[in-house]
């Protein structure tokens, strides 16, 4: 009874586990068994396999063949085992020496005539195996590129089940990733194509340099899907560290670029309020995908027609904007994705949403029911309120004394490093990260210069958490103006922020 061990790698989540793929030749009935708790893309591998290692002039064994992945009680999905079990099964039939086998980890889909084709999550998976000592690693041609952000592991790809079985008897070499160019930002929209609005230009400045969610509050054609848009030409480009993480998640995802994987701007997702909530915060059968949260994971999450969304895809935002993280629980497991994004709300002040609030045909009731879909626990995790009024010229003169975003960023990045320095023994990186109970304890404000947020606590009008962002929001202010702690005036300034969102 011929046994063979290959390696692959399974994803829970963002985070890969190595898994051991074992091959057992028994007598009796032709068939194969596939037992470790494989799910129904992994349960057709067998057929799959079985095509692609004939079909590549490779004998197939007859007899009974019992196929393990180990850990047993770990849940198995997606095809990217099936290099693995090809591997496995040639080396307990004799077909390939079993030597390079060892301390190398396979990824890839086999399709019926042999070719290799790519799979999600091969970054997560080869930092799995990097981090269980693993030295080499064999994923598909088409993902190499991708394969090669992880330094440490040697990695090359495969194009066809024969090239692998050629290099597997040492008769071939397999393809290398070609080292990678410097990696290219993609476009993003620039600030100064944006007419007028003075008062929601700099909420979005404030917004970018101290990581602050946005309610954007007014009529159609005003801009504020515009200015959404060029949110993150304002943000810091990703760290190496944040770049990788973004990356994993979108590698899961399967929404990589092929010629350029890595992840180096602040995402921007914008999903239509027709999502639901699965779609939204992450879910499926068996073990959950991620969701248009974690794809905005270090970037921004723009929400465009808030109140057309659905109450319980809001609701669900509340436990992840003061986490930083969704867990999803299932019965094969429990997922947990990052998911710790600038929300940007953007509404209209009523259903009918003319150009001018006189032209508005809704009662007072109606203008309030809508803006109600939005809920208060909801609006107190938003910092910054902004109401944007129509726009009453537009003029060539008004366009060019528009600040591009080049220069707006100088200002923003010169604050983000004003707050790392001031919470660099703490780790935090921006204001919007820094806990209530810190700011108070650890950096306490003068008396005099919180008085107005004493007085909105005693009159109601602001709750525990929403005073705690008033400080988070006036220690951005006084970066902004290069101070060493906030005042009076930034207190003053954030309290305004967080009271215009009225119809």
């Amino acid at each position: 009874m011929p046994i063979a061990k290959a390696w692959s790698a399974a994803l829970l989540g963002i985070d890969g586990r190595v898994i051991e793929i074992e091959a057992d030749l028994g007598g009796g009935l032709s068939r194969v068994t596939l037992v470790g708790l494989p799910d129904a893309g992994l349960r057709e591998a067998k057929d799959r396999v079985r095509s692609a290692v004939r079909n590549s002039g490779q004998p197939w064994p007859d007899g009974k063949v019992t196929l393990g992945l180990s850990p047993a009680n770990l849940p198995k999905v997606g095809s990217a085992y099936d290099l693995g079990i090809a591997a496995a099964v040639l080396a307990a039939t004799g077909a390939v020496p079993a030597t390079r086998l060892l301390g190398t980890v396979l990824l890839g889909e086999l399709a019926l005539d042999g070719r290799v084709r790519e799979v999600r999550g091969i970054l997560p998976g080869l930092l799995a195996a990097r981090a269980a000592g693993y030295e080499r690693a064999v994923v598909p041609a088409d993902s190499l590129a991708e394969a090669s952000l992880v330094d440490g592991i040697d990695v090359v790809g495969a194009v066809h089940l024969r090239d692998f079985v050629a290099w597997l008897q040492g008769e071939a070499d397999l393809a290398h990733p070609v080292p990678p160019g410097p990696a290219t930002p993609p476009h993003v929209p620039d600030l100064a194509d944006v007419v007028g609005q003075p008062e929601a230009r700099w909420a979005l400045e404030v917004a970018a340099a101290g990581g602050h969610h946005l309610l954007l509050t007014g009529p159609p054609g005003v801009g504020k899907t515009m200015l959404a848009k060029r949110l993150p030409s304002l943000l810091p480009l990703l760290s190496p560290e944040e770049s990788l993480e973004v990356t994993a998640v979108h590698s899961v995802d399967g929404s990589l670029s092929k010629s350029s994987p890595l992840v180096v701007v602040p995402p921007f997702v914008a999903p239509h309020y027709s999502i639901s909530i699965a779609a939204l915060i992450g879910g499926g059968s068996g073990i959950a995908s991620p969701g248009a949260i974690s794809r905005a994971h270090r970037g921004v999450l723009f929400l465009d027609e808030v109140c057309e969304f659905g109450a319980q895809c809001l609701e669900s935002l509340r436990t992840v904007l003061e986490e930083g993280e969704v867990r999803i629980a299932r019965v094969r497991g429990a997922i947990t994705y990052p998911a710790r994004f600038q929300l940007v709300l953007a509404t209209n002040p009523c259903a009918c949403a003319p150009p001018k609030d006189a032209d508005c045909v809704c009662s007072p009731t109606a203008r309030r029911r809508y803006l109600a879909r939005l809920s208060g626990p909801l609006l107190d995790r938003v910092d910054l309120r902004v109401r944007l009024r129509p726009l009453t010229a537009i003029s060539a003169h008004d366009t060019g004394s528009a600040e591009p975003s080049e220069v707006v960023r100088a200002r923003v990045l010169e604050a983000r490093k004003r707050a790392a320095h001031r919470w660099r023994e703490y780790g935090w990186q921006s204001n919007s990260e820094v806990p209530g109970p810190a700011l108070r304890r650890e950096f306490p404000l003068p008396r005099q210069a919180t008085v107005l947020l004493d007085r909105a606590m005693d009159r109601g009008a602001l709750t525990g958490r929403g005073a705690d962002r008033c400080l988070r929001i006036a220690w951005t202010l006084a970066d902004l103006d290069g101070e060493d702690r906030p005042g009076a005036d930034q207190i003053s300034s954030a309290l305004a922020f967080r009271e215009r969102v009225e119809a």
